[in-house]
């Protein structure tokens, strides 16, 4: 994990290990990562790909993904 970075936008995202769970028809172990401005960038049903890498995670994304970013990028950036 490189850690921060001029190129790098620190977000607030909640990430939890989903384990098997009835009662939220949750039925396959999974990781979640919660966060609205993630919602912005990919929405919800698109999938992507991920990849592990040294202390994390590096989600990849679309071209229509990166689109939407660019526009959330102008308005983090202001």
């Amino acid at each position: 994990m490189t850690g921060p970075a001029k190129s790098k936008i620190e977000i607030k995202a909640r990430v939890y290990i989903h384990k098997r769970d009835p009662a939220t028809r949750s039925k396959i172990p999974h990781i979640d990562i919660e966060s609205p401005i993630l919602n912005e960038i990919i929405k919800p049903n698109e999938a992507t790909f991920v990849s592990g890498k040294p202390g994390g995670v590096f989600i990849g994304l679309k071209r229509e993904m990166l689109a939407r970013l660019e526009k959330v990028l102008e308005r983090l950036e202001k």
